[in-house]
């Protein structure tokens, strides 16, 4: 066993691993952070956006060091068919505002730079090394297991991410249940930016985050993704996993007839490959949050199921951040008060239901069930929007019918009364 002993250890180089030691270097404490990968960001393989919100309030002024892609200041969201798209197209420079902005990010090299600033803040960061187990005597965690060797700690703050075994090996959470976890397939495809540009009518380093409903899932719970890069473009799809075992078509399948729809060929023509990758996503929103306090012990990020999808808007990375802030809060007050009991860590729950985390969080907690309980917004809402759209768009020398009567027909396959319901409830649950 190793003779130091660090104030705190943290398992898991993510964003919030990093930023966790960050924070916690800043303040003089002996951090130690270890990743399993040979670097932080190595095995995170999540294809999207950071708002910047919750980091600039850490590093202010970040996006002018981090190797951020682009700023994102196109939102489109569409509702597909196997034959067609329909798109709702949103631009605006308020998208672009210093503090409510956001950022597309290739997660292997913008965590490597927060590893860095954690490092430069004085946290010792040790990467390819798993940890098996944890120290526990008398019911408190006193640190960490890697193979023969212990290293032990005030504060262990656990980072491992949603499928976390070392929270289950606590006793904190069970295994996850199909219908709180995504799994995602994404594809990272080169192209040059002056390409990007032009097919998403993008200007200098702004971006698009475009999300689809309908086809990319086979009908079923879960979505596709475009966010653009500099010079490349990540592509994927995601689907709840207790829809896509009752489903036929796997997600390799999906993502491979999403790239081939008539209207994504022509933005991925001529790239290349150069990164394919799954990964498992949390969906359950607060219903899923496990036990995230202990004696000597916090959970953050995915490993705490910090995660919201609603649909228009995907949120981790920025939950990551603010539950890492609370944390270090946490950590700090325990290392003044020299207690690292469960009771007086509760402090950390003080701290995130203070933060917009858990008022994000309880706000919207009622969207996952009405998205889990709407099969309709995956299957029949893209068919009648495309129908609907044949109707003013094609034009085949029959006699016009009324508008009305054209619109309707098609809202009466869903139904009117099916309508106004799933109306009700999206809007009550947001």
């Amino acid at each position: 066993m190793s003779d130091d002993k660090f104030d705190a250890i943290i398992v898991g180089g993510g964003i919030a691993g990093t930023v966790a030691a960050y924070l916690l270097a800043k303040e003089g404490l002996g951090v130690l952070l270890i990743e399993r990968g040979n670097y932080a960001g190595s095995k995170n393989m999540t294809g999207g956006r950071i708002y910047s919100h919750s980091l600039e309030k850490i590093m202010p002024n970040f996006a002018q060091e981090a190797p951020i892609e682009r700023k994102i200041t196109r939102e489109k969201i569409s509702l597909m068919t196997d034959e067609s798209n329909v798109t709702l197209d949103y631009y605006s420079d308020l998208l672009g505002v210093q503090g409510s902005d956001s950022y597309s990010v290739l997660r292997g090299v913008f965590d490597q730079w927060l590893q860095e600033k954690a490092e430069e803040a004085g946290a010792e960061i040790i990467a390819g090394i798993r940890i098996d187990d944890l120290i526990v005597r008398d019911g408190k965690v006193c640190g960490v297991i890697a193979g023969e060797d212990e290293l032990e700690a005030d504060i262990t703050i656990l980072a491992d991410g949603v499928n976390s075994l070392l929270a289950q090996k606590l006793g904190y959470r069970g295994e996850l249940k199909p219908d709180q976890v995504a799994v995602g397939a994404k594809e990272v495809i080169e192209l040059p930016s002056s390409v990007i540009e032009d097919r998403f009518n993008c200007r200098g380093n702004e971006g698009t985050a475009w999300l689809f409903a309908g086809t990319p899932s086979a009908g079923r719970v879960g979505s596709g993704f475009i966010y653009t890069n500099k010079e490349s473009i990540s592509l994927g799809v995601v689907s709840t996993l207790s829809d896509l075992v009752q489903g036929n078509k796997s997600v390799p399948q999906m993502l491979e007839d999403f790239k081939n729809h008539p209207a994504i060929e022509p933005l991925v023509k001529g790239g290349k490959l150069i990164e394919y990758s799954g990964h498992l996503v949390p969906e359950g929103g607060l219903a899923m949050v496990p036990k995230i306090i202990g004696d000597g012990v916090l959970v953050v990020g995915d490993a705490a199921g910090f995660c919201l999808n609603l649909g228009y808007a995907v949120r981790g990375m920025d939950f990551a951040v603010g539950s890492a802030e609370c944390a270090a809060k946490a950590v700090l007050a325990a290392k003044e008060a020299r207690n690292f009991s469960e009771g007086f860590l509760q402090c950390y729950q003080s701290f995130l239901n203070e933060s917009f985390v858990m008022k994000d969080l309880t706000h919207y907690q009622k969207f996952p069930h009405f998205l889990e309980e709407t099969p309709r917004i995956f299957d029949g809402y893209p068919r009648m929007a495309a129908d609907m759209m044949a109707e003013l768009f094609v034009m085949n020398g029959q006699p016009a019918q009324p508008l009305m009567k054209n619109m309707m027909k098609h809202i009466k396959k869903v139904g009117m009364l099916n309508l106004a319901k799933d109306a009700w409830k999206g809007v009550r649950s947001l």
